[in-house]
């Protein structure tokens, strides 16, 4: 054969069996002929729109956090209870038969970022260098920054990159409204705040520089009771807030139960440099639409004051739905009005009391433009799996994390038993 037109026709037949290599070492029993994950006939449990259906991919983790997919399909999932489980499907079915565990301490941010499985401790923000064919990190762990405040009530940490060499890290504030004695009642607010100094945030760090400090980064935004909830997306961060407890316990006389149970929204915030967002001395009110003083700085629940000058969210939802985890949908599975939309995991709080509780749900938000767009909806339900809800740690299962597969699938991580939900979408 002419040399020359030998190397034309390897020219086109090379790229096409890189490809086909690639596919095979990415999803291997995909290439052999796998079947099609199929999903529990009761979804695992959960309620979901139409089109919608899941499977139960991993069970009994243990406290689940939050999670991270790598581009294999494998899952790395935080627990609070100890280190990571890494999660490896074997035969292609959409369940995770291989599960490693490594690591220790309580970890909730979890990441998958430039070649480094990125952890988030109560204190200090470690990363594993992970090495491609292999599940489990071999190595030991490097130590990104220490020294973090926390360790009392809101001490748990998320992490976000924004992807020119920052990392974001929430500080949160060890307190519900900053008391001089905190959670009694009647007890005023400090005015100012002692603890904005080094908590009630979100610090700035490099992501190519190991032994920082927290007194090395930069306070990005402050204000923030506590965020764990966090995604960048589009340039910006975005994140919701876990508001305020016990406004009719702490101030009987000026609020109700009922008020309680419905007036301090979650908030949900476009974050830039430098934003205040009011806390402790306000609280975003879900019926006003608006933010209000809290009754630790003089507020009655119709009084603004100096909350006139903080950051308004760009949408809110429900009083103490508590939210743990905030992704933004990339996937193509969805369909099309699903993609750049926000789904929040919320975990459900014990704050309504005496009044039932609102269970444990993963919404979705709208969004168009960088905004949100139209109203929220319950995309997932059913993982109290009873009604009511007196008590939330009597649900059978709490979302906590949410993760997108490789292949737009979602994953659902609960913190109950340590279950892992796969929700597809098949078509109506």
């Amino acid at each position: 054969m002419n040399s020359s037109l030998q190397g034309t026709k390897m020219k086109k037949i090379l790229p096409g069996l890189a490809a086909a290599v690639s596919a095979i070492l990415l999803f291997p029993a995909a290439a052999c002929g796998a079947p099609q994950v199929a999903c529990d006939p009761d979804n695992g449990g959960l309620k979901l729109p139409a089109g919608f259906c899941a499977l139960v991919a991993a069970n009994d983790l243990g406290e689940a956090r939050h999670a991270a997919a790598a581009s294999n399909g494998d899952l790395y999932v935080a627990l609070r209870n100890g280190g990571v489980a890494a999660l490896h499907d074997a035969n292609g079915d959409g369940r995770f038969e291989v599960v490693e565990h490594f690591g220790n301490g309580s970890v909730t941010g979890i990441a998958n970022h430039n070649g480094y499985l990125w952890l988030a401790k109560v204190n200090s923000v470690e990363r594993y260098k992970l090495t491609p064919g292999q599940l489990k990190p071999s190595g030991a762990p490097e130590v990104v920054v220490s020294g973090l405040a926390g360790g009392r009530e809101h001490g748990d940490k998320d992490i976000v990159f924004d992807g020119n060499g920052s990392l974001y890290v929430n500080v949160g504030a060890p307190s519900n409204d900053c008391q001089v004695h905190d959670r009694t009642k009647q007890s005023p607010g400090q005015d100012p705040c002692p603890l904005l100094d080094e908590y009630g945030g979100i610090w700035k760090f490099s992501d190519r520089k190991l032994g920082q400090k927290q007194a090395e980064g930069v306070r990005y935004a402050t204000g923030l009771r506590q965020v764990l909830a966090m995604a960048w997306h589009d340039g910006a961060l975005y994140i919701v807030m876990n508001n305020r407890d016990q406004l009719d316990t702490l101030w009987p006389g000026k609020f109700t139960a009922q008020e309680n149970a419905t007036r301090p929204a979650e908030p949900m915030y476009r974050v830039a440099q430098g934003d205040n967002f009011g806390w402790p001395y306000c609280y975003y009110d879900y019926t006003e639409k608006k933010l209000l003083l809290n009754p630790e700085y003089g507020g009655d629940g119709t009084k603004v004051g100096r909350c006139s000058q903080y950051q308004l969210p760009i949408t809110s939802f429900p009083a103490h739905w508590a939210p743990l985890d905030l992704m933004f949908y990339t996937g193509s599975q969805f369909p099309a009005r699903y993609r750049n939309g926000a789904f929040i995991a919320f975990h459900g709080s014990w704050n309504r009391e005496p009044l039932p509780q609102a269970p444990s749900n993963v919404t979705f938000q709208p969004f168009q433009a960088g905004q949100p767009s139209g109203n929220f909806m319950v995309f997932a339900s059913g993982f109290a799996g009873k009604s009511p809800l007196v008590n939330p740690d009597d649900a059978l299962a709490r979302a906590d994390g949410l993760a997108q597969a490789p292949d737009g699938s979602l994953y659902i991580t609960d913190s109950q038993k340590g279950k892992v939900w796969r929700v597809l979408y098949r078509g109506k």
